[in-house]
C-alpha cells in the first residue's frame, strides 16, 4: 500500500517523497481507519485525504466550509489529471445534475461539498446510492463552539459515522489548542480515531511585533520592502479597511478592500483578483481568509490587535504556504486592548464565553509583550515545546531573537504610574494620565484639578512615548486593569499593592526609538531562505516562466499557482532542463502537467537561453 501511495504522489502530484506524518496518515486512512489530523497551514493536509481517495474504491467526499476554497482545490486537482468536482450554490442546475450523475456512475475521485448541502435529504440519498471512498472533514475546528470560525452545521456531521460506520473519516485542522482538539474528537465522535499531531511551527515565517505609534506610517514603512508582492493587511473595522486600502492605492500599491459590508459581487471580484493576479494586497477584516489557498502570500500584516492567539496563528498562517520566506507583522497598542475588552464585555454572549474570550485576549497580549522568543511562546499556546534548534534554544527568526529587547528597572516609574491612576480617581485613560505625569497644562487637566495632584509633573523626565509603553506593559502584566464600563479608564488590581509598597520589582521592555523600530520591522539575518536561491543569470528565465504561467492561467481562467508554484518555477530556472525526462525531475511536475505544459516550458527555456547567449555575444 505504501508503494502505491508513493507512486501516486510521484506520478500525479510530482513530489518525490512524503513529508513528516503524511505517509503514516495516508497509509492509515487508505487502510480504512479514522484519523484526526492536526497540521500547520502549508504542511500538506490536503494530500492526507486526496491520495487515499485516489487509491480507495469510490469517491472521496470532502466537507469544506468555503466556496472559494472548493473551487481552488478542484481547479488544482484537475490540473493534475484528478477527476474532481464540487457541488455548491455557484453551479447552475444542469452542471449540478451532471456532477451528480458522475458521482453515481463512479466517475469521480473527489467531490467537495459544503456541510449545509451534505446534510440535505437529497444529498444524503445521493450518497446512499454511490460508492464512497472516505469522508474528509476539512477545517474541523469549525465544530468548536468556543472557536473563532464556529459553524453550527459541523455539529451535525456525526451523522456520517452513524449512517455509514464502515467508511473511514479523516478530520483535519491547522488551528486547535489542546482543549479544542479534545472538543473536535468529542463532537465528531472521533475519540477512537488515531490522532496525528504535527508541529505547529512555520519556520519560514518571521514574526515581528511593533508598538503602535502612527500605525499608518508604520504600515507604509513595512510594505516598502514588499512592493510587487502579494499580501494581506488585517484591520479591526470596516471603516479602517476602506481608509487603509485607499491610502495604499495612493502610495502605488495594488490594494483592494474586503469586508462583510461590501456587496457580494464586489467581495467576490476582489477575492478573485487577489487569487489570480500577481502582487495584489488585500486589506480586510477577519471576514476574509479562511480557506485561502494562495501559496505565494509573502506577508500578513495586522494593523490592529487580533482577538486571540488562535485567530492570530490562523491569519498569519496564510503567509508562505509555499515554504518560502514570509513575514507576520503586528502593530499593536493599548488602545487595541481597551477596544477589544469593551467589545467582549458589551457583547450579548454568556458570562462563561466572555471569561474565555478575556483569557484568550490576555494570552495574546502576553505574546505581544514577551521578551522571549516569540515562536516559543506561540507554540506553547498549542501545547508544543519549540525544539527545532534544540530544546530551549531561540528560533533565530523573530524580532526578539534577531534584535533582543533591552530591559530597564521601571519600578519607580511603575509606582508613579499606579499612584497617578489612584489619585486621579481610577477612571481616566492613558493620554490624560500621561499629561498629568508630564505636567502638561491642558484644559482637561486643569478642569479636573489634576494640576494640583502630588503626581502632577513627577514624570517629566520620561517622554510621552515611554510613558505609554509603561502603561501598556503594566496592563499586560496584570498590574492595571481596563474599566470597560468606565469608557476604558485604568484602575488598580490586587497585584498593584505590592509594587506601590516597594515589595515587587518591575522590569519592562525599553521602547525602541522610531527609526530603530522601522529598521526592526524590516528585519535582518533571517534563518529562513528560499529552497533555491537564483543567480542573476537565472532570474530572466524565472521571469519568463512566470509570464508563461500567467498566460496559461488566463487562457484557462484559473489562478496562476494552480499551474505551477513559484518554487517549481524556481527549480526549473535553476536546473534549466533540456528534455521532458529532465523536466520531470523538478518538484511539483507530475505526469499530467508534464504532458500538458512540458513542451511549452522547454521552448521558454530554449528562447531565454538563446537571448542570454545573444546578449553575452
Amino acid at each position: 500500500m505504501q508503494d502505491a501511495a508513493l507512486e501516486t504522489l510521484q506520478q500525479v502530484f510530482g513530489h518525490a517523497a512524503f513529508r513528516g506524518e503524511q505517509a503514516a496518515i495516508v497509509d492509515h486512512v487508505t487502510a480504512g481507519n479514522d484519523a484526526l489530523v492536526l497540521m500547520p497551514t502549508g504542511g500538506g493536509k490536503s494530500l492526507c485525504y486526496q491520495v487515499p481517495a485516489i487509491l480507495r474504491e469510490g469517491c472521496g467526499i470532502v466537507v469544506s466550509p468555503l466556496i472559494a476554497l472548493m473551487q481552488d482545490q478542484v481547479e488544482a486537482l484537475r490540473q493534475l489529471g484528478v477527476r474532481a468536482e464540487f457541488l455548491n450554490s455557484t453551479l447552475d442546475s444542469d452542471t449540478a445534475a451532471r456532477v451528480e450523475r458522475e458521482l453515481l456512475a463512479g466517475e469521480l475521485d473527489l467531490l467537495y461539498v459544503a456541510p449545509e448541502r451534505l446534510l440535505t435529504p437529497r444529498f444524503l440519498s445521493l450518497l446512499d446510492r454511490s460508492k464512497v471512498a472516505l469522508f474528509a472533514i476539512d477545517e474541523a475546528h469549525c465544530v468548536s463552539q468556543w472557536g473563532h470560525d464556529f459553524r453550527r452545521e459541523y455539529r451535525e456531521l456525526t451523522l456520517l459515522h452513524e449512517r455509514w460506520p464502515g467508511i473511514p473519516r479523516i478530520a483535519l485542522t491547522a488551528t486547535a489548542d489542546p482543549p479544542t482538539q479534545r472538543e473536535i474528537a468529542e463532537r465528531l465522535q472521533l475519540e477512537g480515531a488515531r490522532r496525528f499531531v504535527s508541529s505547529f511551527d512555520r519556520p519560514n515565517i518571521r514574526y515581528t511585533v511593533v508598538q503602535k505609534d502612527n500605525g499608518s506610517r508604520q504600515l507604509r514603512d513595512f510594505l516598502e520592502a514588499h512592493r510587487g508582492e502579494a499580501g494581506i493587511v488585517y484591520c479591526l473595522s470596516r471603516k479602517k479597511v476602506e481608509k487603509t486600502a485607499a491610502a495604499l492605492v495612493e502610495l502605488g500599491f495594488d490594494a483592494l478592500p474586503y469586508h462583510a459590508g461590501l456587496g457580494a459581487e464586489t467581495r467576490a471580484e476582489n477575492q478573485r483578483r487577489f487569487l489570480r493576479e500577481e502582487g495584489v494586497v488585500i486589506v480586510a477584516t477577519i471576514a476574509f481568509g479562511m480557506g485561502i489557498d494562495k501559496p505565494d502570500v509573502r506577508f500578513v500584516a495586522h494593523l490592529d490587535l487580533p482577538k486571540s492567539i488562535e485567530g492570530y496563528y490562523q491569519e498569519t498562517g496564510r503567509a508562505g504556504r509555499d515554504g518560502e520566506p514570509a513575514e507576520a507583522w503586528l502593530c499593536q497598542g493599548l488602545g487595541d486592548v481597551v477596544l477589544l475588552r469593551q467589545m467582549i464585555d458589551n457583547s450579548e454572549a454568556g458570562e462563561e464565553r466572555k471569561r474565555l474570550e478575556r483569557r484568550k485576549l490576555d494570552a495574546l497580549v502576553g505574546y505581544c509583550e514577551t521578551m522571549r522568543c516569540r515562536r516559543q511562546v506561540l507554540l506553547a499556546s498549542f501545547g508544543e515545546e519549540y525544539s527545532a534548534r534544540g530544546a530551549g534554544q531561540p528560533c533565530g527568526n523573530c524580532d526578539n531573537c534577531l534584535t533582543p529587547a533591552e530591559t530597564w528597572d521601571a519600578t519607580v516609574a511603575a509606582q508613579k504610574a499606579l499612584s497617578c491612576v489612584y489619585r486621579s480617581g481610577q477612571r481616566f485613560g492613558v493620554t490624560h494620565l500621561v499629561d498629568i505625569l508630564r505636567g502638561a497644562d491642558t484644559e482637561r487637566v486643569v478642569q479636573f484639578g489634576h494640576d494640583r495632584l502630588s503626581t502632577f509633573g513627577v514624570g517629566a523626565d520620561l517622554d510621552a512615548r515611554t510613558w505609554r509603553g509603561v502603561f501598556r506593559q503594566l496592563v499586560a502584566a496584570g498590574l492595571l486593569d481596563v474599566d470597560t464600563e468606565g469608557y476604558g479608564g485604568l484602575r488598580l488590581t490586587d497585584d498593584s499593592r505590592a509594587v506601590l509598597r516597594g515589595e515587587r520589582t518591575v522590569m519592562l521592555r525599553k521602547e525602541l526609538p522610531r527609526r530603530k523600530q522601522r529598521e526592526r520591522s524590516r528585519g535582518a539575518g533571517s534563518t529562513a531562505a528560499p529552497a533555491i536561491e537564483l543567480s542573476a543569470a537565472e532570474q530572466p528565465l524565472f521571469d519568463a516562466l512566470r509570464d508563461l504561467r500567467t498566460r496559461l492561467a488566463r487562457e484557462q481562467n484559473v489562478p496562476p499557482y494552480v499551474i505551477f508554484h513559484d518554487a517549481t518555477l524556481r527549480g526549473i530556472a535553476h536546473l534549466q532542463p533540456t528534455s521532458l525526462d529532465e523536466l520531470a525531475q523538478v518538484g511539483g511536475i507530475g505526469g499530467s502537467k508534464l504532458e500538458r505544459y512540458g513542451e511549452q516550458v522547454l521552448e521558454t527555456i530554449a528562447t531565454a537561453s538563446a537571448q542570454s547567449a545573444g546578449m553575452d555575444a
